[in-house]
């Protein structure tokens, strides 16, 4: 009778589970395959369909313990898009497929679906092939950036155009004007995420495509942003922040100190520069670019490095902003392999004028070694180089920097580090962490 059960679990098929099957983006999963035969060398591979409808994938190549078994959570990755014990590494270490298109970025576009990603399992370890070969077993999971019950709002008065998200709840909760970079157009997956995690998040469009990416915004307009989310009636007027990335924190770094209406109670800039900005849009960036042309490399995939620019121009006092002026606590994170912004430079150019007028306290850096620019929110797939459409709508590869293991742990622990900043500053207790 024993032998016949012995038999019969050896028989049964291969079964993949993973938990939870629906989360948050920045929630972790538990991938785990039993049933399988003790030894046996198994891949297991995740793959999504983007809105662009190209595809992406990654995979990790493992071994089954003696129980017939592969935990993602405790067992090494020999080989794949990642090795090692990494939890989120079919996340993380996503790249385009083979075949894709050049300088491809995943992006969600539209907040009110998921993204799918369908994990699977498969007999050997491959590297290629896998949609010509059928799975051992598949699960199809969902993660989310919007959790259920938050409310996402079209804002479109007194000239400004973004999308506001409100937690779910009896509120009102403190509010975050949040703002992308010279990539233009309305981002909101950010601000989304942010309202999961019980912030009044603004996600602000101003520049894209057409009218606003051709005519040069003034500060009026990102104060008048401020003024729509202070007044809305679900936001604690005294309890807002900024939260930029890129050029995003560069119009963070002339609202705090150089607007007399907009008074944030902290401020956290991703990327950050603080050079004086012939205007907000992308043809003050051409100006820049054109300007300093001179100091702008390529590497040896003729892929653009503008990281130059800014350390050229920080050399003139007068092309700085005065960041003495501020007067509200401020996070700055940057990684020290970014190619496109000297963003640590700047950070220490910034607490050398602290220190020199005593506001030194107000500031906290994190710095990541071998991390680039684009620091996502946690388990994003890393783009080391991407696509970049100029005001000129000139299409060329922008190289952001990074490696691929070291920018993801950079995301994951500036994210954590961003949420208990904002929540030190805006909350004064603690508050329940969103979950699906």
């Amino acid at each position: 009778m024993k032998e016949r059960l012995s038999t019969m679990a050896q028989s049964a098929p291969p079964v993949l589970s993973v938990v939870p099957t629906r989360a948050l983006v920045d929630e972790k999963f538990k991938v785990v395959v039993e049933n399988l035969a003790p030894g046996s060398p198994v891949t297991l591979h995740s793959l999504h369909q983007s809105e662009d409808q190209d595809y992406w994938e990654a995979f990790g190549h493992y071994i089954s313990d003696h129980r017939g078994a592969v935990s993602v959570a405790e067992d090494l990755s020999f080989g794949g898009t990642y090795t090692g014990v990494e939890v989120m590494g079919l996340l993380w270490s996503m790249r385009p497929a083979p075949g894709s298109r050049e300088g491809n970025r995943l992006r969600k576009t539209n907040v009110c679906t998921p993204m799918l990603v369908s994990i699977s399992v498969y007999r050997g370890h491959l590297a290629e092939g896998f949609r010509d070969q059928s799975p051992l077993a598949s699960v199809l999971i969902e993660r989310w950036y919007m959790a259920p019950g938050v409310q996402r709002i079209d804002i479109r008065e007194k000239g400004v155009r973004g999308t506001l998200f409100i937690p779910p709840g009896p509120g009102p909760f403190p509010g975050v004007l949040d703002m992308w970079g010279g990539g233009g157009g309305l981002v909101e997956y950010r601000s989304s995420l942010l309202a999961s995690h019980s912030y009044a998040s603004f996600a602000l469009e101003y520049f894209t495509d057409g009218e606003m990416r051709k005519a040069e915004v003034e500060l009026s307009y990102f104060e008048a942003a401020f003024d729509i989310l202070k007044n809305h009636p679900q936001v604690i007027p005294d309890r807002i922040g900024i939260f930029g990335i890129c050029l995003g924190s560069s119009v963070a770094m002339h609202m705090v100190t150089r607007s007399t209406i907009v008074k944030p109670l902290c401020c956290v800039g991703v990327s950050s520069f603080h050079i004086i900005l012939p205007g907000f849009g992308m043809r003050g960036i051409n100006e820049l670019l054109n300007k300093y042309s001179n100091v702008m490399r390529v590497d040896e995939n003729n892929h653009q490095i503008w990281r130059g620019i800014g350390l050229q121009i920080m050399k003139d006092p007068s092309k700085k902003l005065n960041m003495g002026n501020i007067s509200c606590p401020l996070l700055l994170v940057s990684g020290l392999d970014d190619q496109n912004c000297a963003a640590s430079k700047f950070a220490e150019d910034i607490y050398q004028t602290l220190n020199a007028t005593g506001k030194d306290h107000l500031l906290t850096t994190v710095q990541y070694p071998d991390a680039g620019h684009l620091i996502e929110p946690p388990f994003s797939p890393h783009s080391r180089a991407t696509a970049f459409m100029t005001g000129t709508n000139s299409k060329l590869i922008l190289l952001w920097g990074g490696q691929t293991k070291p920018h993801a742990d950079a995301q994951e622990d500036g994210w954590r580090r961003i949420l208990a900043f904002l929540q030190h500053h805006l909350y004064s207790s603690t508050i329940p962490k969103a979950r699906m």
